[in-house]
């Protein structure tokens, strides 16, 4: 998931430095740094999705979780998890491939989704493919939630293991929460486009910030945080800053005295 969110974010940030600079891009490079963008963030959600059933089998299968999550199959279902978000955005270049001449792709535009894959059918195809898997997503969820939270009541030398489980899948679901945001940015972007007239650009680097930067900006100081070595040296770091920033101030007050 780091790698993931790692290549979604140079992707699109470069894009949207691009836009800015450029305002317009050729419509290939377009093509690129579109479906490599919605691709990864695709693939965040099923990510949470198969991140929170490894939890569900640590809790409620303990003694078969080593012979399950395997590195082998670990990887096995990294590219599965690819492939089902690949191939149905894949089609979009396909399909404007065989309806869109080729002096198109010489083109420059504004670079959004809509201006390169202009098939109204490709438009109701994602809403029904996102729609498809946020709810998959959804219910696993809630299934490995409640799952887990049986499984404490009913397991009392788990119930540190569980309770654990149970919130990084409660993360999961807050993160989800927030990747959900994408479905109502741009009915909120036009929104505020009507109230803020000739501010497009503001607008839009607002909605970047919060529908994209802050969930993924938040996993890495969650995990980071939760972790305990992690945990215990950003507390020696901050109070070691903070007992040289006390004898920097106390050290001009001791020198007037003398």
């Amino acid at each position: 998931m780091v790698i993931n969110d790692a290549i979604q974010l140079t992707v699109t940030i470069t894009l949207f430095i691009l836009s800015y600079i450029f305002y317009k891009i050729n419509v290939s490079f377009c093509c690129f740094f579109i479906l490599v963008a919605v691709f990864t963030t695709r693939n965040t959600p099923v990510n949470l999705a198969s991140m929170a059933i490894e939890r569900y089998i640590a809790v409620c299968e303990p003694l078969r979780h080593a012979q399950i999550c395997t590195v082998r199959r670990t990887h096995m279902v990294i590219g599965l998890i690819w492939f089902i978000c690949v191939a149905p955005d894949i089609t979009d270049l396909f399909v404007t491939l065989a309806t869109e001449s080729l002096s198109f792709f010489h083109e420059s535009v504004f670079c959004l989704r809509q201006n390169v894959f202009k098939d109204p059918i490709l438009a109701t195809k994602r809403q029904a493919f996102d729609i498809i898997y946020f709810s998959c997503v959804f219910l696993t969820l809630v299934f490995t939630y409640f799952r887990i939270v049986f499984a404490a009541r009913a397991l009392s030398t788990e119930k540190t293991s569980a309770q654990r489980a149970r919130n990084t899948i409660l993360i999961h679901g807050a993160q989800l929460a927030m990747c959900l945001l994408s479905y109502i940015s741009p009915s909120v972007e036009l929104v505020l486009h009507l109230l803020f007239t000739g501010r497009i650009l503001e607008i839009r680097f607002a909605n970047y910030l919060v529908v994209y930067i802050l969930p993924r900006f938040l996993s890495p100081i969650i995990y980071g945080v939760r972790d305990k070595k992690f945990r215990k040296y950003l507390k020696m770091h901050l109070l070691s800053k903070g007992f040289r920033d006390k004898l920097q101030r106390v050290a001009p007050q001791h020198k007037d005295a003398q």
